[in-house]
């Protein structure tokens, strides 16, 4: 299954692609014809990779999906600490950074159930998305959802490759845990705060799944 947030990249991709293989077919020189075949498939396999976006089911462990929170992205959890959020959280949090490599899944699904409050377009700069200095400077999408429980935070983060981010969400939507809401195209990181009061299940790292691996559950439901 390929995601749709990637039609107008995929059509560009296969035009290309369909040229490429005309000029292997036209060319005489077998060195072009391989050189042409090459790209042509390089581009088809990494195309097809980089926009799959399989079903995922979350391991909730026999606990509500309600209670639970889930990762965003795919990736290596890079970063956890505690900081000061003062955008909507308006007070100290949990951050957990989640690094995307090209190879990862890059549809982004929300982590909890709610409604989306905030939403704000950060322009920045494009650092590589696994140094910590890219959480608070390079360009990102910061969207606030009021959960069942407690405010969550989540940024989607662009990267030195990565400069394009997808989010279609809107002020007064609602989401389900897991719902696919956009996408970061060609790698980056995803952001988390999380309240004090929610209890990390996940370490520096570890690898997340999007809309599969729990990252934390509120602890007034243990």
């Amino acid at each position: 299954m390929l995601t749709r947030y990637g039609t107008d990249v995929l059509i560009g991709i296969a035009i290309t692609v369909i040229v490429l293989i005309a000029l292997a077919l036209w060319t005489d020189e077998i060195w072009a014809r391989i050189v042409f075949l090459v790209i042509a498939g390089f581009l088809t396999v990494f195309s097809l990779n980089f926009f799959r976006d399989p079903d995922r089911v979350p391991a909730t462990g026999g606990k509500s999906l309600d209670d639970l929170i889930i990762s965003p992205a795919d990736g290596k959890i890079v970063l956890i600490k505690e900081v000061d959020e003062p955008e909507y959280l308006r007070s100290r949090a949990q951050l957990i950074s989640i690094f995307m490599s090209p190879l990862d899944v890059h549809v982004n699904r929300a982590p909890v159930t709610g409604t989306v409050e905030h939403l704000r377009y950060v322009k920045g700069k494009f650092l590589v998305a696994s140094t910590p200095e890219s959480v608070n400077e390079n360009e990102r999408m910061v969207i606030g959802v009021k959960s069942n429980y407690k405010r969550v935070l989540f940024n989607q983060v662009t990267g030195y490759v990565a400069r394009r981010i997808v989010c279609e969400l809107k002020i007064g939507d609602s989401l389900k845990t897991g719902q696919r809401f956009g996408m970061i195209k060609f790698g980056s990181r995803v952001d988390i705060y999380l309240p004090l009061d929610a209890k990390l299940l996940v370490k520096e790292g570890d690898r997340a799944i999007a809309g599969e691996s729990i990252l934390a559950e509120w602890k007034n439901t243990q």
